[in-house]
């Protein structure tokens, strides 16, 4: 169970805080973003918000000043004499927006991968839809292990993040049906990924499974608890984490 630090919900209309709703199977869309240190540095923090108001106007909630108003309930929510390595987390629907706040706790070695025949609703959209997601995730140690989504033999994504596969040193991004999220984003812009339909049955083709994402950053697999592979190499995953951590390392200050 997710111990929030801060969690507060706001009237779209009024700004008037309300009784708290994590908004979780609403009609909405929420977004996770990493803060870092005292003063606080909140990473890839105007990407994110981008495509929240993006994706947000496409789902019909396009409410007047709506990226003034998020903008402003998250200044308000963040503790500026508070040093920081936690998650933000922004959801929205027709009538609030939430904001959470929770620590965010590194990835163990050894992280392995579960395989889940499910493909997320509406996939290419951050949504609230993740009711059987939490049924598997809740049962799981998410430092250790996450699941991994498969539909009719491809592999998608994790439960909370992006997967990338690596074979002879060329790294490969599932096509569709799945959120390219913001760390994934980031990642297209640095070096060369090329976009392939990851198939189930040719698993073992490859060396490295990579998992990216807000929450976990770059973290290597290194098994696959209902499938025969395993990791070879660590290489390719050792050039992703150094570029994500020029990243922090260079993310500006949070101004507000």
């Amino acid at each position: 169970m997710v111990t929030l630090l801060l969690k507060k919900s706001y009237q779209h209309k009024n700004l008037k805080e309300v009784k708290f709703n994590n908004l979780w199977n609403y009609h909405g869309i929420f977004t996770t973003i990493r803060i870092i240190g005292k003063p606080q540095k909140i990473l890839f923090f105007k990407e994110h918000i981008d495509n929240l108001i993006r994706s947000l106007k496409i789902y019909k909630i396009n409410k007047k000043n709506l990226k003034k108003n998020i903008l402003k309930l998250i200044k308000l929510n963040i503790d500026k004499n508070k040093k920081f390595d936690h998650l933000l987390r922004v959801a929205s629907n027709n009538k609030l927006i939430s904001i959470s706040i929770r620590k965010r706790y590194k990835t163990k070695k050894n992280f392995t991968l579960t395989l889940v025949n499910y493909k997320r609703i509406d996939p290419e959209f951050k949504n609230l839809k993740y009711k059987i997601i939490h049924k598997y995730l809740k049962n799981i140690d998410t430092t250790k292990s996450d699941i991994a989504l498969c539909e009719n033999g491809k592999l998608l994504e994790t439960g909370t993040s992006n997967l990338l596969f690596v074979k002879k040193n060329k790294i490969y991004s599932p096509i569709n049906k799945f959120y390219r999220g913001t760390t994934l984003s980031f990642f297209l812009k640095k070096i060369k990924i090329t976009k392939k339909n990851i198939l189930t049955n040719l698993l073992n083709n490859y060396d490295e499974i990579i998992v990216v994402g807000s929450g976990k950053g770059v973290v290597s697999v290194k098994s696959i608890n209902n499938f025969r592979w395993k990791r070879r190499s660590l290489k390719n995953y050792r050039i992703l984490s150094k570029i994500y951590q020029q990243a922090v390392s260079n993310c500006p200050r949070y101004n507000g």
